[in-house]
């Protein structure tokens, strides 16, 4: 095994030990350090303190000429540069190398939401089993308090309290928030807490799989996607979808993207903004009602 290997092998049980990062991130660094080590050694890098920017300029356009998107190649250029600070920091570079080197800007999609009379129809889900029960009140969860998919499958049954009406759950960068749900939510978690101890479950998990395990997050979207097209919603359901259909249709009714933000646990204000349908004229009448200046011209 090359010195290269053996550097990104050190910096992947550092992840997984200390960092305790979840698996498909461990995955997603382990496959994109891959690829830079096995362009490393085709360069003739004998060690990665010889990495020099040029050569990371060059392998970010071997990249692009493989067909890596935008997007995939800021992945792994982040990849590397996470992999370059560990090294500096463990006294094997004095330097990171692979700072300051810029990729194409990635476009910015907005995220597709779906419309109220749409979810409505997802959620009207004919309960004939228990697992129904489950898929409801995990969709009701979700869409009700805006979640992320990875808090919706941490949570355990002592994170809820069913009678505040509220979810303690733990986000990005381990920060912690309670969340309002809504009624509705409640009520079917009400239905569902009585049918989960048939489960069997084997610790705290407020929703289980049919084998009493935690869920899964790919069980999950496997199991909203199939409802999605079961309800005969036309476009593809997935959890993300639900969380930004809540900031969309929350924003929309209260015009207030600060408490939006706060809900989503979003840490900056500027990630809440991709979650906004509103329209010019929209922001423009609420200028016209709410500003001094606008309203000083109105009255003059």
């Amino acid at each position: 095994m090359s010195a290269l290997q053996d550097a990104v092998d050190a910096f992947l049980r550092y992840l997984k030990v200390e960092r305790q990062l979840s698996p498909l991130t461990q995955e997603n660094y382990a496959r994109q350090l891959a690829a830079l080590t096995s362009m490393a050694e085709e360069m003739k890098l004998n060690s990665w303190a010889t990495l020099e920017p040029a050569q990371v300029r060059s392998m970010a356009s071997r990249s692009r000429r493989a067909g890596l998107g935008a997007s995939s190649l800021a992945l792994r250029l982040s990849a590397l540069r996470s992999f370059l600070d560990w090294q500096v920091s463990q006294g094997k570079l004095s330097a990171n190398p692979a700072k300051g080197i810029t990729t194409p800007r990635n476009a910015r999609h907005l995220p597709k939401n779906i419309d109220v009379d749409e979810v409505n129809q997802l959620l009207e889900i004919d309960l004939n089993d228990p697992l129904a029960v489950r898929d409801r009140a995990m969709l009701e969860v979700m869409y009700g308090g805006g979640l992320r998919l990875s808090e919706l499958v941490n949570m355990d049954c002592r994170h809820v309290d069913l009678e505040a009406g509220e979810v303690w759950v733990v986000g990005k960068g381990s920060k912690e928030r309670r969340v309002p749900i809504g009624r509705t939510a409640v009520t079917w978690l009400e239905q569902w807490l009585p049918l989960r101890a048939g489960f069997g479950g084997e610790d705290d998990a407020l929703f289980l799989s049919s084998r009493g395990r935690r869920i899964s997050a790919r069980n999950v979207q496997k199991r909203f996607a199939e409802w999605g097209v079961k309800q005969g919603v036309a476009s593809h359901i997935h959890p993300h979808k639900l969380r930004h259909s809540f900031a969309t249709h929350l924003l929309e009714s209260s015009g207030d993207l600060r408490a939006v933000q706060e809900l989503l646990g979003h840490a900056n204000l500027s990630t809440t903004q991709i979650y906004t349908h509103l329209d010019f004229q929209h922001l423009a009448t609420v200028y016209d009602a709410a500003h001094p200046r606008a309203k000083r011209g109105k009255n003059e």
